[in-house]
C-alpha cells in the first residue's frame, strides 16, 4: 500500500470531545470518524486491525471446538418476552417496530435468539455439547455514549453460546473458553487479568471478566499478588478486619449533637472510622423499608445491593425517613422501629462492640452488641472492597487497579432454556433443560484497549499482531531514482517474506512523515535517507522502544522479517 493512496485523514490537533487516549489518537491517526453520538465509521487502518483481532478470535474459538454462524441483528421481541428480559433489560435495549407494527429489538446480545434457534433441533444428549459463536455488530442505547469505541451505541462483538447436558460438561467448556480468552488477550498484546465478576443483565451464577489494565479503565478491580485472586468491585469479597468500637462493652447512649457523618463521629470518639458502623436506609424493589449496616470506612456496593434488594431499590428520601420514624444521621440497629428489615454486612458478624446511631436525634450508642441488643434479619456481603482490604483467599492485602473489560465468560445454567422451553432427552429419556454458557469478546473495545495500553506522546504503538501494517518504508526523497529503486526493492523483498508493508511515498517534508508514522503506530519504520544510501545503509526504527540502528540494505529485509514474524503470536 502506498500512503499517497491511503484514506487516513490525520488531524494535527486533539479533538475537543476526545477524553481518552484511544479516542484522541484514533481520531487523529485517521482510523475512525464519528457519525453521531456513539456511532463511528472504521476507516481502512482501523478496519485492518479489527480484522486481525477477529482472526485471532476465530482461531482460538475454532481450536476450542467453536462453530461460527451468523444470526439476525434484528430479533423478534417475542423471544425476549419468553426469556423475561424484554421488560427488565432497561432502556438500553433498542426497541423498534416494522411497518406492520410488529415489535423487534436490535440485539445487544443473543441468548434468546440462539436458544430459540436450537430448541427444536437439538433433541438428544448424544448431540451435545455444542458451542456456537458469531462476530457481529451489537446495539445498546447508551444514555451517555462516550470515550469513543469504549462506550458506543453500536459496537463489534464476538458472542458465543454453549449447550451442555451436565454441569461437568458445562464446566469443561467454560474452562476451555477461559483459556481461549486468555490466549486471545495475550495474542492481541494486552496485559489483562481474569477477574471474578457480576453476571449483570446476562444472568447466571458464575462469571469471569478479562480486564485490560489501564488508568483510563471504567471499572475498578482488586487483585492479590500473593495468590492470584482478582475481582471487579461489583463482585469482590473480603474478610476485612473491623475494629471494635469505643467503650467498655456495655450499651451506653452518648450525646453527639449535630454529628451526622462517620468522620465526625469517629473524631468525637477519637476512634478510627473502621470502628464505627454506617447505616443506610433503603426502600427495596417491593417498596419495603430496609436498613443496611456496613463498616464505617466502607461503602455499600450498589451491584450487591441490587441482587439483595432488587433492581430499582433506592435510598430513603427525607419524607420516607419521617414516614418510618428514622432520624437522618442517627440511624442504627438498636431500637429500630418495627417493620424495618435489618441487614448487616457479613464482615461485622464477629464484632461485639459497635458504635452506631441510637435512632434518636443527637445520640449514638457505644457497646452495641448483635444478639444481645439487636438481632439482624440477615448477614450479607454488602460492601465495596478497596485496595488494602485482606484477600478473601489468603489474607494478604489486596492491590487496586482500573481496567477495561474486553471479554467475559458466564455459566448461565438453565436460565434461558427453562424460560423458553428448550429441552433435550437425557440418557434415561427424561426431558431436561440445556445447561448453557455464554462467552463474549468486545472486538472494537479490544482495539481501543490496545491503544490505551500502547501509546506515547507521539501516537499509537501497535503490537505487531494487530498492527494495520507491520512495517512502514519512508523514502525521504522519493523523486531520487536511487531512493525509489531501493524502496521498490525492499518493498518487494518484505512482501515476498509475507510482511505487510506500507510505503510513505508522499512528496512532503520528512518531519511530517516521521510524525504521521509515529502517530499511526506502525511497529517498524525503515527510513531511506541520502546519507545512508551513499553508505549502503538504511535506518531501522523500533516504534515500541524508539531504538534506531543503521542496517545494510542487503540485510534489512531479512532482519525486519525475522523481527516481525517472531512477534506475530
Amino acid at each position: 500500500m502506498k500512503m499517497s493512496n491511503l484514506y487516513a485523514p490525520t488531524l494535527k490537533e486533539d479533538p475537543a470531545e476526545a477524553e481518552l487516549a484511544s479516542h484522541r489518537l484514533m481520531l487523529r491517526a485517521g482510523m475512525i470518524r464519528k457519525q453521531a453520538a456513539g456511532l463511528y465509521s472504521y476507516l481502512p487502518l482501523a478496519w485492518r486491525s479489527l480484522r486481525k483481532i477477529e482472526d485471532i478470535v476465530r482461531d482460538e474459538m475454532d481450536a476450542a471446538g467453536g462453530q461460527e454462524l451468523l444470526m439476525p441483528i434484528m430479533v423478534d421481541a417475542q423471544v425476549w418476552r419468553e426469556s423475561g428480559r424484554y421488560n427488565v433489560y432497561g432502556p438500553e435495549l433498542m426497541r423498534i417496530s416494522d411497518r406492520h407494527e410488529r415489535e423487534f429489538v436490535l440485539g445487544p446480545t443473543h441468548e434468546e435468539t440462539v436458544t430459540d434457534l436450537i430448541k427444536n433441533e437439538l433433541k438428544s444428549y448424544k448431540q451435545l455439547p455444542v458451542n456456537l459463536y458469531q462476530i457481529q455488530d451489537k446495539f445498546r442505547d447508551e444514555m451517555r455514549p462516550r470515550f469513543g469505541l469504549m462506550r458506543g451505541r453500536e459496537f463489534i462483538m464476538k458472542d458465543g453460546y454453549s449447550f451442555n447436558a451436565t454441569q461437568e460438561s458445562l464446566q469443561e467448556t467454560y474452562d476451555d473458553m477461559k483459556q481461549a480468552y486468555a490466549n486471545i488477550c495475550e495474542r492481541c498484546g494486552l496485559k489483562a487479568l481474569p477477574v471474578v465478576a457480576d453476571s449483570g443483565q446476562i444472568g447466571g451464577d458464575t462469571s469471569v471478566e478479562f480486564m485490560a489494565l489501564a488508568d483510563a479503565g471504567e471499572a475498578a478491580l482488586v487483585y492479590c499478588d500473593a495468590c492470584g485472586y482478582a475481582a471487579d468491585d461489583e463482585a469482590a469479597s473480603t474478610q476485612v478486619a473491623v475494629t471494635e468500637g469505643p467503650g467498655d462493652g456495655t450499651l451506653q447512649k452518648v450525646h453527639t449533637p449535630g454529628l451526622t457523618t462517620i468522620k465526625e463521629v469517629a473524631e468525637f470518639f477519637e476512634f478510627p472510622e473502621n470502628g464505627t458502623r454506617k447505616a443506610l436506609a433503603l426502600i427495596d424493589v417491593e417498596g419495603n423499608p430496609v436498613v443496611a449496616i456496613v463498616p464505617g470506612d466502607h461503602e455499600l456496593n450498589d451491584c450487591k445491593a441490587e441482587h439483595l434488594f432488587g433492581e430499582g431499590f433506592h435510598l430513603m428520601t427525607d419524607e420516607e425517613l419521617e414516614q418510618y420514624g428514622l432520624c437522618k444521621g442517627f440511624i442504627g440497629p438498636v431500637n429500630l422501629p418495627e417493620g424495618i428489615r435489618l441487614v448487616c454486612d457479613v464482615t461485622l458478624r464477629d464484632s461485639k462492640q459497635w458504635a452506631c446511631g441510637a435512632n434518636e436525634v443527637d445520640y449514638h450508642f457505644t457497646g452495641a452488641c448483635p444478639g444481645r441488643d439487636f438481632e439482624p434479619d440477615a448477614w450479607e456481603d454488602l460492601i465495596t472492597v478497596v485496595a488494602g482490604d485482606p484477600c478473601p483467599h489468603c489474607g494478604a492485602p489486596l492491590a487496586g487497579a482500573r481496567g477495561i473489560e474486553v471479554s467475559q465468560v458466564f455459566q448461565l445454567g438453565p436460565k434461558y432454556s427453562e424460560a423458553m422451553g428448550a429441552t433435550f432427552a437425557d440418557e434415561n429419556g427424561e426431558e431436561k433443560p440445556f445447561l448453557m454458557g455464554c462467552y463474549g469478546v468486545g472486538v472494537s473495545r479490544t482495539l481501543a484497549a490496545s491503544v490505551e495500553q500502547h501509546h506515547d506522546e507521539n501516537g499509537i504503538i501497535w503490537p505487531v499482531s494487530i498492527a494495520p501494517y507491520e512495517v512502514s518504508i519512508m523514502p525521504l526523497d522519493p523523486t531520487i531514482p536511487e531512493c525509489a529503486e531501493v524502496c521498490d526493492r525492499l518493498t518487494a523483498e518484505l512482501c515476498e517474506a509475507g510482511i505487510e508493508v506500507i510505503v510513505d511515498d508522499r512528496d512532503i517534508r520528512p518531519g511530517v512523515k516521521f510524525a504521521d508514522n509515529d502517530l499511526m503506530g506502525f511497529p517498524y519504520q525503515i527510513v531511506l535517507g541520502k546519507r545512508g544510501l551513499k553508505n549502503g545503509t538504511v535506518e531501522l526504527k523500533d516504534r515500541a522502544t524508539g531504538e534506531r540502528e543503521d542496517v545494510a540494505i542487503d540485510e534489512v529485509a531479512s532482519k525486519v522479517a525475522d523481527l516481525v514474524i517472531s512477534q506475530r503470536r
